[in-house]
């Protein structure tokens, strides 16, 4: 892929990515950030700023270095990408029934759930399941798994689910015959020199951006935070993964490449499909259209961060603990972004608005050519909405 010419130093729109950051962390709700941008594999801007820990007493810098809790970013960066990797190796196809590898799930197999319905949350699972409530263990939690029906036939609406995403986990761990943490090293992180990317992550309390605190108000450090991947000993299709701003920065550098690079993990043409939109014409969580690729998100849907800013052809995830990944094959443009918001609170107010800011600023810096992606107000459908109970995915 031949390189965009990448912007002059001191470009208006990589300094005010600088601004946004160092206003987000002079706020209340987000303690510290870690932030990458760049062009295919050139990396034009790199920032940290905040804290790493607030804890009293126990107050840490934010590094480029630091460790973080990906979140649901777990389900592009780990997830989506072994599940290719493995289609790209003829382990199945994506349009394979998924219950053909995990006859242990009743209504994925009694449904003919596939692979491709289950990337695009298209599979008529619920959102989410409050598993750790009742179940103490990783089996008692994947025996109630597995016996969770539809809400809906599939193929039929977009509901983000993260219950989709374990069951993603578990086949890849039944078709590779070893865990998902383990396939996950193997198909993805060590090929493409992730040194700072997996699940449970080894190492002192320092690395970590500390999360949530807990009751004894001593917060999650280097231990998941999603309570399901928590009881599942913290390998999930769904959440679990731990990484750095700069392993996500490789990571979105070799998505964006177009194979002029020594590893392909995944061929360029099984990632470019993962961008497509999968699910047109469907009505999604919220009463929006759902747009969806492959794990990823499209722009107007309602978990799309991208402010209305970017083309068309982009794509974006976040994780809840507060990172996010957002690329364009089409130029080869990313922006990764690493935060430990729920440090500060669970309340997405400032995490939102900060991500507005953000990727309008990396877009003026990053795509000064190209038009903007309008943002679509779809109609709501007729009469009350549905109650949701679809996870907070900001």
């Amino acid at each position: 892929m031949a390189e965009p010419d990448p912007p002059e130093p001191g470009d208006r729109g990589l300094d005010e990515i600088g601004r946004i950051i160092a206003a987000a962390v002079e706020g209340d709700g987000i303690p510290g950030v870690v932030a990458a941008a760049g062009r295919g594999s050139s990396t034009l801007g790199t920032w940290a700023a905040g804290l790493a820990d607030t804890t009293p007493g126990a107050e840490r810098a934010m590094a480029t270095g630091t460790v973080f809790d990906l979140a649901s970013l777990t389900k592009v960066v780990s997830t989506t990408t072994v599940v290719l990797a493995l289609a790209a190796a003829g382990e199945f196809r994506l349009d394979d029934p998924a219950g053909r590898y995990l006859p242990s799930f009743t209504a994925l197999r009694e449904a003919g759930v596939t692979i491709r319905q289950l990337l695009a949350h298209t599979s008529g699972l619920p959102s989410t399941v409050k598993f750790y409530e009742r179940c103490a263990s990783r089996k008692e939690l994947l025996d109630r798994l597995f016996v969770t029906p539809l809400q809906v036939p599939p193929g039929t609406r977009v509901a983000y689910s993260d219950l989709g995403f374990m069951a993603l986990g578990e086949m890849v761990s039944s078709v590779a015959g070893e865990p998902l943490d383990a396939v996950f090293r193997r198909v993805v992180s060590e090929p493409l020199g992730l040194a700072e990317t997996g699940f449970l992550p080894a190492g002192p309390p320092s690395r970590f951006a500390a999360t949530e605190f807990r009751d004894d108000g001593t917060p999650w450090t280097g231990v998941v935070h999603d309570e399901n991947a928590r009881v599942m000993d913290g390998v999930a299709g769904h959440a679990g993964l731990f990484s750095t701003a700069a392993d996500l920065a490789r990571f979105a550098a070799w998505w964006v490449s177009s194979g002029d690079v020594d590893v392909d993990v995944v061929p360029v043409a099984s990632r470019r499909e993962a961008e497509s939109c999968q699910t047109p014409g469907l009505e999604g969580d919220g009463g929006m259209r759902g747009r969806r690729g492959l794990g990823w998100v499209k722009p107007g849907d309602r978990f799309d961060i991208l402010a209305g800013a970017w083309p068309s052809s982009a794509v974006s995830h976040t994780g809840f603990t507060g990172a996010s990944v957002a690329l364009d094959s089409a130029s080869g443009a990313w922006l990764v972004v690493a935060t430990n918001r729920v440090h500060a609170s669970r309340d997405p107010a400032a995490i939102r608005a900060f991500r507005h800011a953000l990727h309008t600023a990396a877009a003026q810096a990053l795509l000064p050519a190209l038009p903007a992606h309008p943002r679509k107000k779809w109609p709501r459908r007729a009469g009350p909405a549905p109650a949701s109970t679809s996870p907070t995915q900001p």
